[in-house]
């Protein structure tokens, strides 16, 4: 059998030691500080402070997913095939620290370029950042099928990582709001103060690269609890058949659209939360101090209430109904507005209105990012019974490919959004016309509801769920069992 032998071994359905569990959970922290910057700064920062065009820049950024889409499952059946001392995924978690910090810091330091050129130092420095946390999260969130075989303990383990990159990247994005991007000498905006994003970019590649440190060592101890595939040496042809067949696998394909749709719609809102904020609500300082914390309460919610919706309801249906509820609460501000029955800015029940919908929207977006993380672990195994091989890089690559459709599409699609909306470069607050600002509203809230419902709508589909996936361990758990004697 291609790929890996007969009596490779399943991971035990074992409950993850507290360790092992907020190590392995802490390394998200470096993609949750990537997240809140490419996809909260990135567009402002080079249309609103370099003064690139936004449609532009969306589209360099857009163009850097056709390399992606190689270079994610390369590193995937890369991380699959690896033999070492460390196993198959930690020496990819270490040597990706240094290389995440320097992309990061060439994204945010452009030298002084004409247009044409600037869009391609957006291009080439994206590339290369998000190569690098290829690099480091596709092999390590492999491990979470590979540490446990439990359905509902993956689930946990998805919550705990989850809650780990919303924590870092929150924190990211309050103290770029409080710290760095702030008011200075002739720049009373302090998200356009370019001075700023210097400061922001060292101080995020520093915690990137220890938070994949700190997590690489804290799970370095379960290398020999991992399982350990044999794997035949193949031609280059026979890993891109096996590549093919793995990644046909319908599940797969579901899980795939649904965060495709997900992700993207999440993309727009982050691209386009700071022209909201400013343009639309007329954030003063102090809510932007806020803001912070009142999404890492619906983080917090999620991280409660999704593993427990999961075990009562299932994966597939918890998934689908966040997703469904997600893009109705994001909107509801913003058609009220529009209706004038929304508090307008500067009333004093507009920020905890919009705050309390906020959070709500928080747990159902992350809880359904978190099952279907959690399901995808789940396909490892579906897998491995239809074609014989663990390919847990290949089908996490696929994964985290469509993440960065976040800031792929969802930038773009932002891009468009202020097009279509006639967005000004240079706006000020309160100074762009009210029908601007409504056009911008309703291009955004239903392109986010129509991506929304797609993904809920795949979600649904999912074709297995906790009885059918523990048939599977315990068939493989028999099978292994004369193997081995």
């Amino acid at each position: 059998m291609s790929g890996m032998a007969q009596g490779a071994a399943t991971p035990q359905a074992r409950r993850i030691g507290k360790q092992s569990m907020l190590a392995y959970g802490f390394g998200a922290v470096a993609y949750g500080v990537k997240d809140a910057g490419f996809q909260t700064f990135l567009l402002l920062f080079y249309n609103q402070v370099i003064g690139l065009p936004a449609v532009q820049v969306g589209a360099a950024i857009m163009a850097a997913l056709i390399l992606d889409a190689m270079i994610d499952p390369a590193i995937g059946a890369a991380s699959d095939r690896t033999r070492s001392r460390w196993g198959r995924r930690h020496p990819w978690m270490y040597g990706s620290a240094i290389p995440i910090a320097v992309g990061w810091l060439l994204l945010w330091n452009p030298p002084e370029l004409p247009n044409a050129a600037m869009l391609g130092w957006v291009f080439a420095t994206a590339v290369i950042v998000r190569t690098a946390v290829s690099a480091y999260e596709v092999p390590s969130v492999a491990l979470t099928p590979e540490l446990t075989a439990d359905y509902d303990e993956r689930t946990r383990i998805m919550a705990y990582r989850y809650l780990f990159g919303w924590a870092g990247g929150l924190a990211m994005l309050v103290a770029a709001y409080t710290l760095f991007l702030v008011p200075g000498e002739g720049q009373p905006n302090g998200l356009l103060n370019r001075e700023g994003y210097g400061l922001f970019a060292a101080v995020g590649a520093a915690a990137m690269a220890g938070a994949i440190l700190i997590s690489a060592l804290g799970t370095h101890h379960e290398i020999n609890r991992l399982p350990r595939p044999e794997i035949e040496r193949t031609t280059l042809g026979q890993v891109f058949r096996e590549l093919i067949e793995t990644v046909r696998n319908r599940a797969f394909a579901l899980l795939m659209l649904a965060g495709l749709c997900a992700y993207s719609a999440q993309g727009i809102s982050f691209a386009l939360s700071n022209y909201n904020y400013t343009f639309v609500w007329l954030f003063p300082l102090s809510a932007f101090m806020w803001l912070g914390g009142v999404l890492f309460v619906g983080v917090l919610g999620a991280f409660f209430l999704a593993p427990r919706v999961a075990a009562r309801w299932g994966k597939r249906k918890a998934a689908a109904v966040f997703m469904s509820l997600a893009p109705v609460l994001l909107g509801l501000p913003y058609w009220l507005r529009l209706a004038g029955l929304f508090p307008p800015p500067g009333d004093p029940a507009m920020l905890p209105a919009l705050f309390g919908i906020f959070i709500v929207n928080t747990v159902c977006t992350v809880s359904a990012f978190m099952l279907g993380a959690s399901m995808m672990a789940d396909v490892v195994e579906q897998s491995e019974a239809q074609t014989g091989r663990r390919s847990e890089g290949v089908f996490f690559a696929g994964s985290f490919f469509v993440q960065k459709c976040t800031s792929g599409i969802g930038i773009g699609l932002a891009g468009l959004i202020l097009w279509v909306a006639g967005f000004p470069d240079g706006a000020k607050p309160g100074q762009v016309p009210e029908a601007t600002v409504d056009r911008l509203t309703i291009a955004f809230t239903l392109c986010y509801l129509a991506l929304g419902w797609g993904a809920a709508w795949f979600y649904a589909h999912f074709p297995f769920g906790k009885a059918e996936h523990d048939a599977r361990i315990a068939a493989g758990a028999g099978a292994a069992e004369p193997a081995a004697g």
